[in-house]
């Protein structure tokens, strides 16, 4: 861990062994944290934010400073990429592709940085001046999930970072790899001790006391709903800032006049990368009525031929699921589904392959039958599999669409502008593609309506959610005012 500018064992010396989810080998020992390293994880944080310099440093200052870290990243992409795979068994290319993302990220904020110098606003006030600024939160706690560690990690280390803010982050403990290796990069770079802070260990310890700590402004979160919950419930105690992004179950809509091949092709990509294991993830599959059988066949003819395997073999198309108890939660799922009378088009098992057998594989599947009252439909499974609706009407799309607690993202496919346009104005999500499918990048905001969280990340709302608005009123020429 790195604790105010120095890397420590936790002070109850455990230990946690991380495991490689193609073959379950051990590839790294990492140290084991509780409440008392995060307690004086926070205390660093909170003394560098109160006495440091930090946010006192100038904003294009911080900005060459997360410029180097984007430097670093780039030099060190390779490396990165390998921790990666190795610690979630996505494919390298995947991971590789993640990097450039991540490196992207530092970027931008750092080219952002010194944009910002407030507003002047009109004063009702004669002989005044009125302006707005903004000035960093204070105390961030970041807790990142397992499924992307680095990507969501520079998603709140970049902005928090330029903004002037201290941070304690916490990544899932069982993918912390690329997180310790960005903070080697971050001591590197000269970002002052105490300013950012790495903790590890469980989300009930280490996670739970950043997210109750009357010592921390901000709680940031990525990950599941029931989680996300418990941290809203936990930052009432001081009223803290939250910012959190729950998941989805994202709608993929399908108009019989697009692109066919191109909206079958995509159909794939939305759900197959790393297993299905994204938030974005357009498991949720709506076809129009009259292509639905031959989409629905061609789709099917394709998912039979995805390539399981380790992420370092050059042919391998899809890894395994991150661990043994995921696994068996995408078994529970689609056995559910089963239950509720879908019909498993291919897959819906593990696979035979003895060279996969040691290895957190599912098999990629394609559920047909599917209506929204199934639990199948409306809950996330966070796995590699699509479950297919169809509808008739572009109206009856859209509320299949919307049928859902979540509200992160969708896609439409369709040939007709109109016909888009009007369906992504009426999708009650975040974002929404149209004839494409899981793009994001720095420059645009990423979160969710209803359920699919608080706040956004990315974008200029990305950095503001990591700063704090004041209003300041100058009078120039200042005399009594004789009332009293």
């Amino acid at each position: 861990m790195y604790i105010d500018g120095r890397w420590v064992n936790a002070q109850s010396g455990n230990t946690r062994d991380i495991i490689n989810p193609y073959n379950q080998e051990v590839i790294a020992t990492a140290v084991e944290g509780d409440e008392s390293d995060a307690k004086a994880a926070i205390a660093a944080a909170r003394q560098a934010f109160d006495q440091g310099d930090w946010k006192n440093t100038s904003a294009t200052e911080r900005g060459k400073i997360v410029r180097k870290i984007a430097d670093f990243i780039e030099r060190d992409k390779e490396e990165l990429a390998y921790l990666e795979s190795l610690d979630t068994g996505k494919t390298v290319e995947e991971s590789r592709g993640d990097m450039d993302d991540i490196a992207g990220v530092f970027h931008y904020y750092a080219e952002i940085a010194d944009k910002d110098g407030g507003e002047i606003i009109e004063s009702p006030l004669p002989n005044s001046i009125s302006k707005v600024v903004h000035e960093p939160v204070g105390v961030c706690g970041q807790i990142t999930p397992w499924n992307y560690p680095l990507l969501q990690a520079s998603w709140k280390l970049a902005p928090a970072l330029v903004t002037g803010n201290t941070l304690i982050m916490k990544p899932s403990e069982i993918t912390p790899l690329t997180t310790v290796k960005v903070f080697k990069l971050i001591e590197e770079a000269g970002v002052p001790a105490g300013v950012a802070n790495l903790v590890l260990g469980a989300g009930s310890t280490t996670g739970a006391e950043l997210s109750e700590s009357k010592d921390v402004d901000l709680i940031s979160f990525t990950g599941g709903i029931a989680t996300g919950k418990k941290i809203m419930k936990a930052a009432t105690d001081n009223v803290k800032k939250t910012a959190l992004e729950l998941g989805g179950k994202n709608p993929n809509i399908i108009f019989a006049d697009t692109d066919f091949e191109t909206a079958v092709d995509q159909a794939m990509n939305g759900v197959f990368f790393h297993a299905g294991q994204i938030c974005s993830a357009g498991t949720r599959l709506i076809v129009e009525e009259s292509i639905h059988d031959q989409f629905v066949e061609a789709l099917v003819n394709r998912v039979k031929n995805i390539k399981l395997g380790s992420g370092f073999d050059d042919d391998t198309q899809m890894g395994p699921l991150i661990s043994k108890e995921h696994l068996n939660k995408v078994i529970d799922y689609v056995e559910t589904g089963k239950k509720e009378g879908v019909t498993v088009e291919v897959g819906g098992k593990q696979p035979e392959d003895p060279e996969l057998q040691d290895g957190f594989f599912y098999l990629p599947t394609v559920l047909t039958g599917c209506t929204t009252d199934m639990d199948v439909v409306q809950e996330e499974g966070f796995g590699p599999v699509i479950t297919v609706e169809k509808f008739s009407t572009e109206d009856e799309a859209v509320q299949l669409a919307n049928d859902s607690i979540y509200g992160l993202a969708g896609a439409v496919f369709t040939n007709n502008i109109a016909k888009a346009e009007r369906c992504a104005q009426a999708m009650r999500m975040g974002t929404v593609w149209i004839n494409e499918m899981n793009v994001y990048f720095p420059h645009a905001p990423w979160g969710g309506y209803k359920q699919s969280g608080i706040g956004r990340e990315l974008g200029k709302l990305g950095l503001e959610e990591y700063q704090e608005t004041k209003h300041i009123l100058q009078n120039i020429k200042p005399e009594p005012l004789n009332w009293f």
